[in-house]
């Protein structure tokens, strides 16, 4: 059985259908998982979310795990608390509120917060909401841990504080995390050590921190990874695809699967 991780994705509605028709992945035996983030920023953000949602509905159970990322609780913050964190500029969420309500998310909007949040909360599906509130934070299988940012230390991700989940950019985890191989998005690829991604690929790993957030403009790609394997999806906002079979820096407990999957040969 394999898990594929697929990372960001800001309402990429269609790098994100382009990348599931990629996968070779059986829905019966697979599992999919989504690192959060499916809000602000894209060009589809409404879509987005109903194609994971009408993902996880049509799935077995429990095959289509979608994280919480920090996009969703920050809408969620400003709708239940009034938070105004999310409606500064620099997060993205004009695109979201411009998408579901059909207004634009003027200066004077976000001043009026109150107004900004009753035209969000009377535009936003009832089911997009209720499926925002029931994301889990983190997942767990045989082959790793799947959070949106990042852990405290090498403590489970089960006694990890939410917020470092959820927001996460510690440079301690990314250089020093010895502990079950961890896959996690938020911050880009670009912005992590140097050391760990080499390659073309644009992913990030070192020891057992596996980074596959590779950025969002025109020229970046949205990365899903296949576990155990090793085999990296990627496309493009221009139609492009990639695919590519790592065999450098890998964590040692997927170094022994393929060691094991294929022993080599007597003489």
């Amino acid at each position: 059985m394999s898990t594929f991780v697929i990372g960001d994705l800001h309402g990429r509605r269609k790098q994100l259908g382009h990348l599931l028709s990629l996968l070779p992945r059986e829905a019966g035996r697979d599992t999919l998982v989504l690192l959060g983030d499916l809000i602000d920023r894209g060009e589809d953000i409404p879509g987005t979310v109903a194609d994971a949602l009408e993902l996880q509905n049509s799935s077995p159970p429990g095959s289509v795990v979608c994280l919480r990322g920090n996009h969703e609780q920050m809408l969620l913050d400003f709708l239940d608390e009034g938070a105004p964190l999310w409606l500064h500029p620099a997060v993205g969420g004009q695109h979201t509120f411009g998408q579901y309500t059909g207004y634009k998310l003027t200066d004077e909007l976000r001043s009026w917060w109150e107004e900004a949040r009753r035209r969000l909360r009377d535009s936003l599906p009832a089911e997009h909401l209720s499926f925002f509130r029931a994301l889990p934070l983190f997942h767990e299988d045989e082959h790793a841990f799947y959070v949106h940012a990042g852990l405290d230390g090498e403590k489970h991700p089960q006694e990890t504080d939410a917020r470092q989940l959820l927001w996460s950019r510690n440079p301690d985890f990314y250089k020093h995390y010895y502990g079950k191989p961890c896959v996690f998005g938020h911050t880009p690829t670009p912005l992590l050590p140097l050391l760990g991604r080499l390659g073309r690929h644009g992913i990030y790993v070192s020891h057992s921190a596996i980074g596959i957030d590779t950025g969002y403009d025109s020229t970046c790609a949205l990365t899903c990874l296949r576990l155990p394997e090793f085999d990296l999806y990627q496309t493009f906002a221009d139609g492009r695809s990639a695919h590519f079979h790592m065999t450098n820096f890998i964590p040692e407990p997927f170094r022994k699967f393929q060691r094991d999957a294929h022993p080599p040969r007597e003489s």
